[in-house]
């Protein structure tokens, strides 16, 4: 296949050695996203500190217990990210999918469920494909966890939230989200973890986690592929 179809970078289609990986001049691109973080939302310090929450987490607690994402959301990754969005990039799932196996293997460890954030079926069947649920049941495949893609429905379209500040986002997505009645009875008791592509303040993600720990859920975690950095200040804890 390989001499068919020779490996192309994933970002700018230039000859790589191996599927699914990015050259040489695109990989320094990418701002990765590792400990030292946010034992919480996953913000990254620039210090080491042993137990740590950024001084967000610190004034108003998330409801999910933690979020962790593969790459910053940024000029290096944007191009990449939106292509697989809005671009019908389906060959970028298993490469983002082993990036975030492996930055979420702690809480893969711990999930007995996985689910997708839902989009909206109008915006579905405009795109004709949720990331999100791309994503979930390719993790799923690889870490050996069950995967449940209509756990939550997204019942009320909301407007896009790119321009939107934080207190906005949550007032956009408060009661957009419903956890669907037939699975209701499959969470109580159950650590669930939630895949995303993009955190931008984590307002979705939040939302869904309330409604999901409201129902029974012991406890909801985060793992998306990119989350969105914005100056903040830390406090230790």
């Amino acid at each position: 296949m390989d001499a068919v179809l020779p490996p192309r970078c994933l970002k700018c289609g230039a000859l790589v050695e191996a599927q699914g990986s990015l050259c040489m001049t695109c990989w320094p691109q990418l701002r990765l996203l590792a400990p030292p973080c946010c034992t919480c939302c996953g913000y990254p310090f620039e210090s080491d500190l042993e137990v740590a929450l950024c001084a967000a987490c610190m004034a108003q607690p998330p409801r999910y217990a933690r979020a962790r994402s593969v790459l910053a959301y940024d000029e290096g990754s944007r191009d990449l990210i939106l292509a697989f969005k809005h671009a019908d990039r389906g060959d970028l799932t298993m490469p983002f999918a082993r990036w975030m196996a492996r930055a979420g293997a702690e809480l893969l460890a711990e999930a007995d469920l996985i689910a997708p954030l839902p989009l909206h079926w109008r915006r579905l069947l405009f795109r004709r494909y949720n990331q999100a649920a791309l994503l979930a049941t390719a993790i799923g495949r690889i870490a050996g966890r069950p995967v449940m893609p209509d756990l939550l429905r997204r019942h009320r379209a909301t407007p896009k939230q790119g321009h939107l500040s934080r207190s906005a986002r949550r007032r956009n997505v408060q009661g957009a989200f419903r956890l669907s009645e037939k699975h209701e009875s499959m969470i109580a008791g159950k650590r669930l973890l939630l895949i995303d592509d993009v955190i931008t303040t984590g307002a979705t993600v939040e939302s869904c986690a309330r409604i999901l720990l409201d129902r029974g859920a012991a406890a909801v975690d985060v793992l998306a592929l990119a989350q969105v950095i914005r100056p903040r200040s830390v406090t230790s804890a």
